[in-house]
Formats: structure tokens, sequence, C-alpha cells
């Protein structure tokens, strides 16, 4: 039980602290989890974002379900689940219910374009700091260039980016093989 209520609560630390969406968490999922808790491995929590990037529904909440269920099962996803989704659920029902009152407010806009800047720095130090993990040799760095270039200048769907990248790293693998080979 005691492990139910620490994914719970450590997910919603998360959940209600971080602002700026799935990239935005990156950050703190990488202290709480891997560093703070030891819960999961860096590279797992790279994975569990990348699969939770593949699959329907929000990253953060994928990444916190691939985690709780890793620790405690089924259970252990419905309260990391719970955890992660339930303050954003109680913050949103209190902004929708006074949004009108101040939205015109110059300071909340200030402060808001102020909170979307280091939500910005914050996801480009994560980038940074994955792309140094993620990068291991050439090849991964030729896919990560040419990945990059592509969701910059054609309109492609993430999910077929992302499914040729697996493609491209199946064949980087066969690649390498061959090279240690021979």
């Amino acid at each position: 039980m005691k492990i139910l209520l620490e994914l719970f609560f450590t997910f919603a630390r998360i959940g209600g602290l971080t602002f700026g969406g799935g990239l935005a968490m990156l950050p703190m999922l990488k202290y709480e989890l891997c560093e703070k808790r030891d819960w999961v491995t860096e590279d797992e929590i790279i994975d569990y974002y990348a699969i939770g990037q593949c699959t329907p529904g929000i990253i953060a909440v994928n990444t916190a379900t691939f985690v709780g269920y890793k620790k405690k099962g089924v259970i252990g996803g419905v309260a990391a689940t719970l955890g992660m989704v339930t303050p954003s659920v109680i913050i949103i029902l209190l902004v929708a219910s006074v949004l009108n009152i101040f939205m015109g407010n110059a300071i909340l806009l200030h402060a808001l374009a102020g909170i979307r800047i280091a939500a910005c720095a914050l996801i480009t130090s994560t980038v940074v700091s994955l792309a140094k993990k993620g990068i291991t040799d050439i090849l991964c760095g030729v896919i990560f260039v040419a990945v990059l270039l592509i969701s910059f200048f054609l309109d492609i769907p993430s999910i077929a980016i992302i499914a040729a990248s697996g493609l491209a790293g199946i064949i980087a693998g066969i690649i390498k093989r061959r090279r240690k080979k021979a």
C-alpha cells in the first residue's frame, strides 16, 4: 500500500507543479524518477517517453502509467495515472471558474508569457540532455538530424516520423553488427 501512495503522490506533485505540457515534465520526471527515487533508469524514462509519444493519449499520463506498472503492476499504473491527472483536473476546474474575470489582466498575461519562456528553456535543457544520452554514434546522430529537419520543414505526422525512426534504428543496429563482424 505504501508504494501505491508514493506513486500517487509523486505523480501528483509532478502533474501539479509542471506547466507547459508533456515535454515540460521531462526534467521533473527525470529528477523525481531517476535521480531522487531510482525507480527507473534514464534510458527507461526515455523509452517510456518515446512509447508514450507513439500511443494514444497524453505523453505524461502514458509515461506515468508505464512507471506505475513497472513498480506495482496494473494497480501501480492506475495509482500513478490518477496521481498525474488529479492535480490537472482540480486546477483546470478552478481556472475555468475564474478565467473570464482575469483574462484581460495585463499582469496575468505577462506572467503567463514568462512561464512559457521558462517552460521552453526547461524543455531545451532536457532535449540537450536526452540528445547527449541518445546520440551514441554517427548513425544515431544522422537519424537525429534527419528527424529534426523533417519535423521542422515537412508536414508529416509524428507517428510516421517515429515509425520511420524506429525502422532507421533497426537498420543502424544491423549495420553496426555487420561492422563488428567484419
